[in-house]
């Protein structure tokens, strides 16, 4: 695939893989992006997942014809990206390997050698020559990873921007780039925001025509729109009004409860409404639904003198990604000492900027008609 004039793209799809680091579903795939610079000097930026070795090499040699690389540009040391880094200095020994003193040491972990003697050490705002193009290097630490690095092609106006900016997803996917984008923001990146912050302050000094990253398609159009989106999800706001009714339900009756807001909500068309059965629902989608609405129910169970796993994991993933300043709405169930409500509420106190409304409803085994109004009445104050 060629980006530029000067720029080639030489990743692979993955239509295998059904979990992405073992946890987040992946139905219509992943890519693992790999990009090589041509110039007086070449460079490829970034290996590949380790079970694509051959067709990444292959495409290599595609690009590349009688030349050989001389740099390898290592931006971020998770194994679906740098696993190949052995096998390419193997077969390129005359090529040297440009990465952060974090990413080169993590090397030595992942592949017991020393690669130092043939690397350049990459710090803050260190150029790289290739000719008629500078690369700049711009240390972006946890984002996700310490070690990570992001790269500016001058010559291209192109960001080469490691993880962030990223997708699930395979290139040949139909599908629009926000949902599994948020769903990958939130999932994977979501915790550190204050670093996405600090990258983007960087990203904004810069002329950027064109974000490549390390998974999901490579955007050339309308970058306000991405770089927005990651403005908006990495300072924690609201992507837009609506509400989340995130459930569990054993039996029915809490579900009902949640089924008889969301038809409250709608009939009086105040805001876009979307519901999860946590147990049922993919998780990572109902988290990254939780950070785009600003109002989130939460309506669950009392189990065990707790409140149902699926909600507690739910709540604990808010809260590791630093959920905040929202307004939260609150609904258990309990056939004999409901609980749940207290439970959550000691869960949301580890949250900032929480606003639980009133009322909160507390049913006991069935929604009965006094749940009804307490609903109709929940949904007002979600609807002000």
């Amino acid at each position: 695939m060629k980006l530029t004039d000067s720029i080639r793209y030489i990743g692979v799809n993955d239509h295998k893989i059904d979990l992405f680091e073992s946890q987040y579903k992946v139905s219509s795939g992943m890519a693992y992006n790999s990009y090589v610079i041509l110039d007086e000097k070449t460079a490829v930026m970034d290996t590949v997942d380790a079970a694509f070795k051959d067709e990444w090499l292959a495409n290599i040699r595609e690009v590349l014809g009688d030349r050989t690389p001389d740099y390898l540009i290592v931006q971020h040391m998770e194994p679906d990206h740098s696993a190949n880094i052995a096998v390419f200095m193997e077969e390129y020994p005359q090529a040297t390997v440009v990465a952060t003193a974090k990413a080169i040491s993590m090397m030595q972990q992942f592949f017991h050698t020393d690669f130092s003697d043939r690397a350049v050490v990459a710090g803050e705002g260190t150029t790289l020559s290739l000719g008629k193009r500078t690369l700049t290097f711009l240390t972006a630490p946890m984002v996700h990873w310490p070690e990570v690095m992001v790269t500016y092609d001058d010559a291209d106006g192109v960001l080469f921007s490691a993880d962030g900016f990223g997708k699930f997803g395979a290139l040949d996917a139909d599908e629009p780039w926000e949902p599994e984008a948020r769903r990958y923001y939130f999932g994977i990146v979501g915790k550190y925001g204050m670093q996405v912050q600090n990258l983007l302050k960087k990203a904004a000094k810069l002329d950027i025509r064109m974000i490549c990253p390390l998974h999901g398609p490579v955007l050339s159009e309308n970058l306000a729109h991405y770089l927005a989106l990651y403005q908006t999800w990495s300072s924690y706001e609201a992507e837009e009004d609506g509400v989340l009714i995130a459930y569990t339900s054993v039996y029915g009756n809490t579900r009902q409860a949640a089924s008889l807001l969301a038809e409250k909500l709608s009939e009086k068309g105040c805001q876009t409404v979307v519901t999860a059965d946590l147990a049922r629902s993919d998780m990572a989608e109902a988290i990254g639904n939780a950070f785009r609405f600003g109002k989130l129910v939460l309506a669950t169970t009392t189990y065990n003198a707790e409140i149902f796993p699926f909600m507690r994991t739910f709540l604990d993933e808010l809260i590791e990604r630093g959920y905040k300043n929202r307004t939260v709405g609150l609904i258990e169930n309990g056939s004999w000492a409901p609980t749940a409500a207290k439970v959550m509420r000691k869960k949301i106190e580890e949250m900032k900027g929480i606003t639980v409304l009133e009322p909160v409803v507390s049913i006991k085994s069935a929604v009965n008609e006094d749940n009804v109004q307490q609903l109709e009445s929940l949904a007002d104050a979600l609807c002000q």
